[in-house]
């Protein structure tokens, strides 16, 4: 299958975390969204959050870039694959940290401009101008003399007024060359970036639908929407093929995976859900918080990330669905638990209050919060039992979690890509893999096909 279709796309950057790229991307892609055109968002780097906000808040498809997890032209394959899976007319990535902050933050794998400059995507620089006046030029200066690959093609200024914006604008358009696109006022309707998706009630996420129509409504007064569609429009050739994954799997094949999914669980990469379905793996959705038993005729679990310590009461208090859980791992389904749903996996969770909570109890330990972020950033994983990563190979993976465990498993070694620290970890078993680290899966697929020879194997067992 070829992509010919024309998509328009364009980057939000900054130059620094805390400058609104997020506010600015969101409020676009609604602006977008309300002109009837079809949206597809990216978030770069391994942020599960804002993809979430875009789908839940927004209603637009969305998934993470990450040129730490992906190949080139893996990166380049993948954008064009979703872009035409769901019939985009423009791409919004949102970017991440400052524009040029890769691993490390020294190095410019993993950055924003990384991903830009693999897909050829124009940049719009969102700068905080708050307290700003002709210094705001040599900051400008200073990130396009960086720009290698001439990217950047416009600027936003954020928390700014009219009139200095009227008083700047043709100074930077003429000193530079580039488009200034508008600005962003102060004000209240743009207050919503500080959030936790996830922790949100119902008539909360139906607030920040309200103040998200706000900042829409705001910014299409203050910002060219027409000029930053051009200017997504001016890079617009597709050259990628995407090729069509065939899976021929007999119905005696198929395969369910019970997948966690609630507000406890709720960190999955789009790409490692899209690997396991083109693999021929059914995704069956439960709730660990609210239902009381897992699905019928499923052949593995997966339970991914979320916020377990904030549900841990209710995980606890839900014992059928412990026994059930507990019941299936003990029979020897294959399970695979990141971060979040390893934790619901031991024995005891203590909470920020020293309150202790029973969890499911198939790994033996407890996990306690320590305070401070444990083992944070992007990791390469090796598999010293071989059993689902293959002689010498690794996985990537990043770790973020304020919880840490009395039993970490020893069955991996984890690296930090920048440097020399390392450490054991992940529980590795037969049909298993139980750990902190998030994994992405398109950084070693075998893993996903080992994961599918333990399934088939299981379904072949418990029919025989």
């Amino acid at each position: 299958m070829s992509h010919n279709k024309k998509i328009g796309k364009l980057m939000i950057a900054a130059p620094s975390s805390g400058s609104g790229k997020t506010v600015v991307s969101c409020a676009l892609m609604k602006c977008f969204n309300n002109k009837n055109m079809s949206v597809v968002a990216y978030k770069c780097g391994p942020d599960y959050i804002d993809p979430m906000y875009h789908k839940t808040i927004i209603g637009i498809p969305s998934t993470n870039l990450d040129s730490f997890f992906m190949e080139d032209e893996a990166i380049r394959e993948y954008f064009v694959k979703k872009n035409t899976t769901y019939n985009g007319d423009i791409a919004i990535i949102e970017g991440v940290m400052g524009l040029y902050d890769g691993l490390g933050g020294i190095s410019q794998k993993g950055s924003a401009y990384d991903i830009a400059s693999i897909l050829d995507t124009p940049i719009i620089l969102v700068i905080d101008a708050r307290g700003m006046g002709k210094s705001i030029l040599p900051l400008i200066s200073g990130f396009l003399k960086y720009d290698s690959h001439k990217l950047i093609k416009g600027v936003i200024l954020n928390k700014t007024t009219k009139s200095f914006y009227d008083l700047i604008k043709p100074i930077i358009e003429d000193e530079f060359g580039i488009n200034v696109c508008g600005y962003v006022p102060k004000n209240e309707a743009l207050n919503f970036e500080s959030r936790h998706l996830g922790l949100k009630l119902p008539n909360e996420i139906e607030q920040l639908k309200d103040n998200l129509s706000n900042a829409a409504e705001l910014i299409n007064n203050t910002i060219d929407i027409d000029k930053l569609v051009c200017i997504a429009n001016d890079k617009n050739e597709e050259k990628n093929i995407i090729h069509d994954t065939i899976i021929n799997n007999k119905q005696s094949d198929l395969l369910r995976l019970a997948v966690a999914k609630d507000e406890a669980f709720c960190f999955y990469y789009e790409h490692n859900l899209d690997l396991l379905r083109e693999n021929g793996i059914e995704l069956v959705y439960f709730s660990p918080l609210k239902d009381k038993k897992l699905p019928e005729n499923i052949h593995g679990i997966l339970l991914g990330g979320g916020y377990p310590e904030l549900y841990a009461k209710q995980l606890s208090e839900n014992k059928p669905m412990i026994s059930s859980i507990k019941s299936k791992i003990s029979e020897g389904v294959p399970s695979i638990a990141e971060c979040g749903g390893f934790m619901y996996l031991h024995e005891k969770l203590i909470d920020k209050e020293n309150n202790s909570y029973e969890m499911v109890g198939a790994h033996k330990g407890c996990v306690l919060y320590t305070g401070k972020l444990v083992r944070f950033g992007y990791v390469n994983i090796s598999d010293k039992t071989n059993r689902f990563l293959g002689v010498g190979n690794t996985i990537k993976g990043h770790e973020f979690h304020y919880f840490d465990s009395s039993n970490n498993g020893e069955d991996c070694i984890a690296k930090k890509p920048i440097g020399d620290k390392m450490w054991s970890c992940i529980c590795v078993k037969e049909n298993s893999w139980w750990g902190f680290p998030h994994l992405y899966y398109a950084s070693n697929p075998s893993f996903v096909s080992r994961f599918r020879k333990c399934m088939l194997e299981y379904k072949k067992r418990i029919r025989a």
